[in-house]
């Protein structure tokens, strides 16, 4: 049975920034609201690879071999790398494959969490029966795991800066985790409580940090792209 998307993104008008360039990548700002490929829906065109391929005011030039070898969800913000030549795509896609990249993400969570700091280890699968959801699942669940870090609590309401470092890569991982602890994101739409979805305008997911091996050098990067929340 095929799976029907009716997903249609409104308009985005805040601009994908370059942070860093040279000859085989860039490191780029994400703004949430923004898909990272183009969707099958001609009105899904808009995209951080659209973009990077054929300009927009503030990208000169347009980037025609650009590939990502990672995505960032609609509603996440912050860092991604982008390769800008063949021999670049094909040794970040095997440092993605490998596991040898790691990221961070900063997130505003609903409540304190009480633990400073901890791993939250639970398994994550599709659900079937409400695409485009995931769900904790102990019995067909692929293993995932996330750190995290209490950065602040805050309160009028209560709430928790946190930084996650995901030790896997599943779809969502870092949104069902959070909620699974009884702490969703705020202005998630697909993983909430009564209340946290209404607590932001976006999802108060950004990706801040990513450590990785230049694809021509092979010497250690990071990149950083601060939290706007």
């Amino acid at each position: 049975m095929d799976i029907i998307d009716n997903f249609i993104a409104p308009p985005c008008k805040d601009l994908v920034q370059v942070l860093y360039q040279d000859e085989a990548i860039l490191l780029i700002n994400k703004p949430s609201g923004l898909l990272s490929l183009s969707g099958k829906n001609p009105l899904n065109r808009d995209s951080v690879h659209f973009r990077l391929v054929n300009g927009q005011p503030g990208l000169s030039p347009a980037f025609a071999e650009a590939k990502l070898p990672h995505r960032l969800d609609f509603g996440t913000s912050g860092i991604m790398l982008v390769a800008l030549t063949k021999q670049a795509t094909a040794q970040l896609n095997k440092q993605f494959q490998d596991g040898t990249v790691q990221k961070r993400y900063t997130a505003m969570l609903e409540g304190w969490v009480s633990a400073d700091e901890g791993l939250i280890t639970a398994p994550v699968a599709k659900d079937k029966n409400q695409f485009p959801l995931v769900k904790i699942c102990y019995s067909s669940g692929k293993a995932a795991s996330s750190q995290f870090k209490v950065l602040e609590r805050l309160s009028e309401p209560k709430r928790s800066l946190v930084q996650f470092t995901p030790l896997s890569g599943r779809t969502h991982q870092l949104r069902i985790h959070s909620l699974s602890i009884g702490h969703p994101i705020l202005g998630c739409d697909l993983y909430h409580s009564a209340t946290s979805q209404q607590l932001a305008r976006r999802l108060l997911l950004h990706a801040s940090d990513i450590y990785f091996q230049h694809p021509l050098t092979g010497e250690p990067c990071h990149g950083h792209c601060a939290s706007p929340f």
